[in-house]
């Protein structure tokens, strides 16, 4: 079985083609630029320089999110696409699941995390046991205060992965004192290569049905919704008045 395993789902793109015995090959970049563009010259450049066809591939695998609004949807949209049009399964795997595979010998409980702005992180916890990777809690959006409050009662030490736990790292230090460890930065970036393996032999989904899981809605989505419910409300209050 090879596999194309696809993350654009923020800063940090991903592409890469594993067989069950090896990484074939990755791409990792993670710098501010459109993925929209970069994604498929990147799939194709990595198909040639591995000599690989598409022919060749058995499933698409992409990180479903949460992380960037734009970048999730590229990333899933390419997959389906690919998939769809290859007739091969697709899988999709949490972009936080992703990231904490890099913490596969920690001790501890691991927590990868993606700044979600005014304070806010999104975020999971996750352990290794002997049969792998396990979540301990749900992937959610929280302040990262709150967070950090509701892991200080672990007996664990908690390792912080990603390219923005700096931005939170006064926040953890206060709560978790010397509980939090932080990774290196050469693990900061969610690899490609696990992503493929995690998503290997996970349940296929149905191409058409499959979507991105954003965890909260983009704020332009929220305000519609907002909206929305006011002038509901205002049309159901005028209509009691007549």
């Amino acid at each position: 079985m090879t596999v194309l395993a696809i993350d654009s789902s923020n800063d940090v793109m991903g592409i890469a083609l594993v067989d069950e015995s090896k990484v074939i090959g990755e791409i990792i970049t993670n710098v501010k630029k459109n993925h929209s563009i970069r994604v498929m010259p990147a799939i194709e450049s990595l198909l040639k320089d591995c000599n690989i066809s598409t022919k060749e591939l058995s499933k698409i695998i992409v990180a479903k999110g949460p992380g960037s609004y734009t970048g999730v949807r590229i990333g899933v949209t390419i997959a389906k696409t690919l998939a769809w049009s290859l007739q091969i399964p697709l899988s999709g795997v949490s972009s936080l699941e992703v990231l904490a595979a890099n913490g596969r010998f920690f001790p501890g409980y691991i927590s990868p995390l993606f700044d979600a702005r005014r304070g806010q992180i999104y975020t999971g916890l996750y352990s290794y046991k002997a049969d792998g990777l396990q979540q301990v809690k749900q992937d959610q959006n929280v302040l990262s205060s709150d967070w950090a409050k509701s892991l200080s009662s672990l007996d664990k030490p908690i390792l912080l992965l990603g390219n923005d736990v700096e931005l939170h790292k006064e926040v953890m230090i206060s709560e978790l004192k010397d509980k939090a460890v932080f990774a290196a930065e050469s693990l900061n970036n969610p690899r490609p290569a696990e992503l493929a393996w995690l998503g290997m032999y996970r349940e296929n989904e149905d191409i058409h049905q499959f979507s991105p899981n954003y965890i909260r809605l983009a704020e332009a989505e929220a305000k519609w919704l907002e909206a929305q419910k006011k002038e509901s409300g205002a049309a159901n209050g005028n209509n009691n008045i007549v």
